[in-house]
């Protein structure tokens, strides 16, 4: 079980490093230089646009680390993986992925307030590290700053609880509600950002 939560921490990371930490730093030098006007006066959604903007290939390997992980530790755990198993999986993955991009922009955009954003994103990646380890075994309020503060538990824990078949209807509600809330709140502060841009 902890090959697994190492397995999906290593896949989130990954994916993380390929499609949303460089379109987030890319964000901020544009805040920072004033080339986010190109962006801006494109006929398409900016927040798209800026999220899309640069991908780094060469990181997939990480992706691909944590796929191999899994594929080790899901043989030990002695159980079979059913259609409606990985099916679960799989949404509470693409959650925690978007909870995760929706945190990074929310961090990003503090830019247009902000003047040193990368001290908070290096301390937000810090923080991050702690999704190695199940929540379960941090004091109740570490588990609650990596639940509600910093998403960990959602973009690692309950995914690998998917595969271990863990996962209750409760935390699977909380995941799909907290995603919708958080992807509502990242689309109003960047609204609110880009306004504040000049």
């Amino acid at each position: 079980q902890l090959l697994v939560v190492m397995g999906v921490f290593t896949l989130i990371t990954g994916v993380t490093n390929v499609f949303i930490q460089p379109n987030m730093a890319r964000l901020i030098d544009g805040v920072g230089e004033g080339t986010l006007d190109f962006t801006l006066v494109k006929p398409e959604d900016s927040q798209l646009l800026v999220s899309v903007t640069e991908f780094q290939i060469w990181k997939l390997v990480d992706v691909a680390l944590g796929l191999v992980v899994l594929g080790v530790a899901l043989p030990q755990l002695g159980q079979t993986l059913g259609l409606g198993q990985a099916l679960l999986f799989v949404l509470v993955l693409l959650c925690g992925g978007a909870i995760v991009y929706c945190f990074w922009l929310m961090l990003a955009t503090t830019a247009f307030w902000l003047i040193r954003v990368w001290e908070v994103l290096g301390l937000f990646e810090s923080i991050t590290q702690a999704g190695k380890w199940p929540t379960g075994i941090y004091p109740i309020w570490m588990r609650t700053l990596l639940t509600f503060i910093v998403p960990v538990a959602f973009a690692v824990t309950v995914p690998a609880e998917a595969l271990t078949g863990r996962l209750t209807w409760e935390t699977l509600a909380l995941t799909l509600g907290l995603t919708l809330v958080v992807a509502l709140v990242s689309r109003l502060v960047w609204r609110l950002g880009v306004k504040r841009y000049s």
